[in-house]
């Protein structure tokens, strides 16, 4: 009896929520003014509606990164590293870029392993022949990757061209 009414309790608390969260998302779109890479970027697996807008609005113009490298730099998707006469000479400032970027396409990445079949195999690649982290975070490399040519052509994503 106790567990039911709890239970009851807990799916009106709920049920509100979910109004307000909607509430909040429409009002968020209706101020913010959404680009046409937007609807691209929610092409892309692994990417919802709460991600695209920041990885929108955290990037704003894609065309002031000349080449994909600088965006997958500035989304902290790679490595940071100084090489002389190809001999390691420590490493750069790996705080550099954006840490809310970094964040989107880790979390794009766990979620694209999860649903997307090829995208689970190329991680499973990577798994066994790194860290689970490295291997996550190479999967968010192509899709910053992936998501820089997304917003620059204005393309839908194309699983096969990223991760084939």
């Amino acid at each position: 009896m106790d567990l039911a009414l709890a239970v009851k309790a807990n799916l009106t608390i709920m049920r509100a929520l979910e109004t307000e969260i909607a509430g909040l998302e429409r009002a968020v779109k209706d101020r913010i003014g959404l680009k046409p890479a937007y609807r691209y970027l929610l092409t892309v697996s692994g990417i919802g509606k709460i991600l695209a807008l920041t990885i929108m609005l955290e990037t704003g113009d894609i065309r002031r990164f000349a080449q994909v490298g600088n965006f997958a730099s500035y989304c902290r998707c790679v490595g940071s590293e100084k090489l002389s006469n190809g001999k390691r000479k420590g490493s750069g400032n790996t705080k550099n870029g954006n840490k809310h970027l970094s964040w989107a396409f880790v979390k794009a990445a766990n979620f694209a392993i999860r649903f997307e079949p090829l995208i689970a195999r190329y991680y499973q690649r990577k798994k066994a022949k790194s860290h689970r982290v490295v291997a996550i975070k190479a999967v968010a490399h192509k899709l910053a990757r992936a998501c820089y040519y997304v917003m620059r052509d204005e393309v839908p994503f194309d699983v096969n061209r990223a991760f084939a």
